[in-house]
């Protein structure tokens, strides 16, 4: 049966986004969802981003963009841009890139495959008859398409109404330290701090399902129902 799946923010855990695949059980009937912040602070942003760009042709991928590559397309265009995205954890991304273990990196050592993915693939939002996909949040009282880019990437979660539309907000962004989704019935956020001592998460938003991973090899299973509301 086709799944319509999302999966919070994976910043660089690719061992962990591989073994959450591989828990989900992955098939090419499933529409997959990631709603950004591919990149910094987790040990291999490189591998990460190979793997979705693999997935592209997998599965129905809706890759979303977060405000991490945004920032890291921005540090591009200028040194100060640079600085900045090295200060949220670009440095640990360019190790990843680098040519020789122990080497830091630099920004041409990212092949333009992944320029291409980050520049060109991702998208804003996603939607489905009965729920919308963002990084961040959106505001309730105006369609998807027009709000404004620091809504869509950079908005904490902060118990939402429910959108006008009527359907329910799932995001990332805003991490969830207890390592738990979290939900008040208008929304889901399923950041829950994978590139800390939290879990990277799956929801099937049919089902109510969540898979869990994390960087200690250990995966579990909730659901919707159990987490406690806002």
């Amino acid at each position: 049966m086709k799944r319509c799946l999302a999966i919070g923010d994976i910043h660089g855990c690719y061992e962990v986004l591989r073994r959450l695949c591989d828990y989900v059980k992955l098939s090419p009937e499933d529409t997959l969802v990631t709603l950004g912040d591919y990149v910094n602070r987790g040990p291999n942003t490189h591998a990460v981003l190979d793997w979705l760009i693999y997935l592209d042709g997998f599965c129905d991928l809706q890759p979303l963009r977060g405000n991490h590559e945004i920032m890291l397309l921005h540090a591009r265009e200028s040194e100060s841009a640079f600085r900045r995205w090295k200060e949220v954890g670009g440095d640990v991304t360019l190790r990843s890139y680098a040519p020789f273990e122990g080497d830091e990196g630099t920004l041409a050592d990212i092949p333009d495959t992944h320029w291409d993915f980050l520049s060109q693939r991702l998208l804003p939002y996603y939607e489905t008859e009965t729920h919308f996909f963002v990084h961040a949040g959106a505001y309730p009282d105006m369609p998807l398409n027009e709000q404004p880019d620091y809504i869509l990437y950079w908005e904490l979660f902060d118990d939402p109404p429910r959108h006008e539309s009527g359907k329910i907000m799932v995001c990332g962004h805003s991490s969830q330290k207890s390592g738990l989704p979290l939900t008040n019935g208008n929304a889901i956020c399923i950041d829950t701090w994978a590139c800390g001592k939290g879990w990277l998460s799956c929801l099937d938003v049919g089902s109510g399902q969540i898979w869990q991973a994390n960087q200690q090899g250990e995966t579990r299973l909730l659901h919707l129902d159990e987490l406690e509301s806002l």
